[in-house]
């Protein structure tokens, strides 16, 4: 299973990573491309082809763990939650960056 970063595209600020949001805001923009929760565990949110790890107790949060569970429908979730949400994404083993322009 490939396993992405999530990080936000806009530039690392003086104190590290820009944050992609507060908890609250993600899973509510999420939430818009079909991912959500699945009720028992509030840090998992489940979409398309992936799942997103939240970090415990991180509020604003700064980066996301993501699992591809099946690449044939996950990359156009992964590309438009980049698009409409301003992500980059990391691939944690071979260190390439994905990050989608609005042009």
């Amino acid at each position: 299973m490939r396993q992405l970063v999530v990080l936000s595209a806009a530039e690392s600020n003086d104190r590290g990573l820009s944050p992609l949001g507060s908890r609250a805001d993600i899973k509510r923009q999420l939430a818009q491309l079909n991912t959500h929760a699945d009720g028992s565990d509030d840090e998992t949110l489940y979409g398309p082809g992936v799942e997103i790890q939240l970090a415990s107790n991180q509020d604003p949060v700064v980066q996301m763990l993501m699992m591809v569970s099946d690449e044939d429908i996950a990359w156009l979730v992964i590309e438009r939650m980049g698009r409409t949400l301003q992500w980059k994404f990391v691939d944690i083993n071979t260190g390439s960056e994905l990050a989608f322009s609005d042009a």
